[in-house]
């Protein structure tokens, strides 16, 4: 397959020798997502011209993939009978997106401009809650009656197979559109023709309902190897479904978003190269601020115990070995459990198995990690550079102080994450920078108890 960049690279250059049959013919075999790229380094001007040269059906299609930026740009140029014939060639599910994102003023322009049922059924998915099952849903579907034939529902599907995002999977619902089951194009093609649809349908089927998590609904369709995810409202009856396309993004969204959180960074929309300063600069100033004042707290506890440090400074050396080993201790326990949270593997419910899990493992870390320090601190840090400040005692207190840190910066790790979940909080918030923070203060009151205790300060 031709590199993308060598593709953009060509449409650039017959565009910029003018040679727009050449170019409508280059292009026109490319894929949507494809074609989207080169609009990214076009002028306006350009950009309308290359788009009025596209067949109808695949200028949606590369519309629909492009940044928002470049959406504005377009539509901004376009005529309202230009506007019109796109937005007709779209699928409901994909205009709200659009619509979700423009300004006040475009999304009038284009509810203006498209059929009064669009601009219905486009206005019920907007209302639904943001991230829900409802607002990536497309009502686009094949929906069969149970006692038509396997003939009459091929016949059907003929029909409106052009107007529906998938035909593959198709519902079989009742007279008050409650959902009977579904029965797939495979099915339908090889079972006779004067068969009833009610009999060879699957009963058996997995639906969402409009206000479920985005999120679960990507789990189910993984689960089930779903294509398309029924989703249905309070009352059970059948309103849309959720194609995998669409899932495949909501699992895009949402590792992006559980990265910048794992990072302390608040979620942006737009790509890194196209978010302005002052935008990057909102999403990490709040969370640094909030760190900053937590991390105070081991200053304080620094303070409070400066006449030990003052009697043995040596163990000033020290201090940021054990908090960063307390630290990635508590990352490394943050991030498995969160994963498993992502995936559904893991549900508040096992917090004790995950907890005795963790103490198993986390003896094991802690064990050799502070037999190897306890070994490092003697031949290395005594021997080998000559620090005579340096005694089996502290040696000692160090090796004990990390095999508590990482005993309890592991179970912290765990069980933050769990505890978020159940209080309906976003569990990647509890990852890295706060475990640290708290790893951090308590590894310290840890080392310094010790220090007190053992060496009699």
């Amino acid at each position: 397959m031709e590199d993308t960049l060598i593709f953009v690279e060509k449409a650039l250059e017959l565009i910029s020798q003018r040679r727009f049959s050449a170019l409508k013919e280059y292009v026109s075999e490319k894929e949507p997502a494809d074609i989207a790229e080169i609009f990214e380094e076009l002028e306006p001007e350009q950009a309308v011209i290359l788009f009025r040269l596209l067949p109808k059906e695949t200028a949606a299609e590369a519309f629909v993939e492009m940044d928002s930026e470049e959406q504005i740009d377009l539509i901004k140029k376009f005529s309202d009978r230009e506007l019109s014939a796109v937005f007709s060639e779209m699928f409901f599910d994909d205009i709200a997106d659009i619509v979700e994102e423009m300004p006040a003023s475009i999304v009038r322009r284009i509810l203006n401009t498209v059929s009064p049922d669009m601009r219905k059924t486009v206005n019920e998915l907007l209302q639904y809650p943001e991230d829900s099952a409802g607002s990536i849903m497309t009502t686009e579907f094949v929906g069969l009656k149970k006692d038509i034939t396997v003939l009459d529902a091929l016949n059907h599907i003929r029909r409106v197979a052009i107007d529906k995002e998938t035909i593959y999977t198709c519902y079989v619902i009742a007279k008050d559109r409650h959902l009977l089951g579904y029965v797939t194009a495979k099915k339908l093609l090889t079972s006779p023709l004067d068969a009833v649809v009610g009999d060879i349908m699957d009963e058996n089927v997995v639906s969402v309902t409009t206000t479920e998590d985005q999120e679960e609904v990507a789990l189910l369709m993984g689960r089930y190897d779903y294509l398309a995810m029924p989703v249905v409202d309070s009352e059970g009856r059948l309103v849309g479904i959720i194609t995998v396309d669409d899932v495949i993004d909501v699992i895009h969204e949402e590792t992006d978003e559980d990265l910048a959180k794992m990072s302390a960074v608040t979620p942006v929309d737009t790509t890194y190269l196209k978010t302005n300063v002052f935008t990057i600069f909102k999403s990490r100033i709040p969370w640094l601020m909030i760190l900053m004042v937590s991390a105070t707290f081991t200053g304080m506890i620094i303070s409070k115990f400066e006449h030990a440090l003052a009697a043995q400074v040596v163990l000033t050396a020290f201090i940021p070995m054990l908090m960063d080993s307390g630290g990635n201790s508590g990352s490394q326990s943050s991030v498995t459990i969160i994963r498993g949270l992502s995936l559904g593997e893991l549900e508040f419910r096992d917090i004790f198995k995950v907890l005795w899990k963790e103490v198993r493992v986390a003896s094991l870390c802690a064990l050799c990690l502070g037999l190897a320090t306890f070994v490092k601190i003697l031949l290395v840090d005594k021997l080998l550079l000559g620090n005579s400040d340096i005694s089996l005692m502290i040696s000692a207190v160090v090796s004990l102080t990390l095999f508590v840190t990482v005993l309890v910066a592991k179970l912290i790790g765990c069980s933050l994450p769990l505890l978020a979940k159940k209080m309906g909080f976003d569990p990647a918030v509890m990852a890295s920078p706060f475990i640290t923070t708290i790893v951090d203060a308590i590894s310290l009151m840890v080392y310094f108890a010790f220090a007190t205790t053992i060496l009699k300060l």
